[in-house]
């Protein structure tokens, strides 16, 4: 079964069968809605929900439009813009910070193409090529191992620029292939 139907702004959408069938899946369970999120946005390609997504499972589960969406955007886990195939989540916590994360968030913005880097705002950045994602995280709890990054979900302890530098590289490297 393709999972991929239709288009929809010049992406795709997933196929309504799709749609249908995970929220099958998870009806009447505990924490159905976030079940449904979750794995509709595992699903897609760029590993974000698509606003006729929302509205579909809004429509399916008997929800209002406006939970559905309060819901998505409460939790940072959701994404609501398509997002890279590799995800680099750099820790802002305070013991990350003092030992350098902003430096590695710096470093991971500027190589990906990030050139208007503001450090007030809450960076989230995806490249043109949609290869890779860059966003942060208040804390991943472990902070004795500062500064601490995640690409895509494996945790990097006591990262420094040299080390992030090589990591990008090598991920550059297997996407030619």
């Amino acid at each position: 079964m393709n999972p991929v139907a239709g288009t929809h702004q010049s992406e795709t959408a997933l196929a309504p069968s799709l749609i249908e069938d995970t929220i099958k899946k998870y009806k009447g369970k505990p924490g159905a809605l976030l079940s449904v999120l979750e794995e509709l946005q595992n699903l897609h390609p760029h590993k974000y929900l698509e606003e006729p997504v929302l509205a579909r499972v809004a429509d399916r589960m008997g929800l209002p439009q406006s939970q559905i969406y309060s819901v998505a955007t409460f939790y940072s886990y959701f994404n609501l813009k398509p997002q890279g195939k590799h995800t680099i989540v750099v820790c802002r916590g305070t013991a990350c910070h003092t030992r350098g994360s902003l430096a590695l968030l710096q470093e991971a913005m500027t190589r990906l193409g990030n050139n208007t880097f503001n450090e007030s705002e809450e960076p989230s950045f995806t490249t043109e090529d949609r290869l890779f994602t860059v966003r942060t995280v208040a804390c991943f709890g472990q902070c004795a191992l500062a500064p601490v990054i995640a690409v895509d979900g494996q945790i990097y302890s006591r990262m420094n620029v040299r080390l992030l530098t090589n990591l990008l590289a090598k991920l550059r490297r297997e996407a030619k292939k």
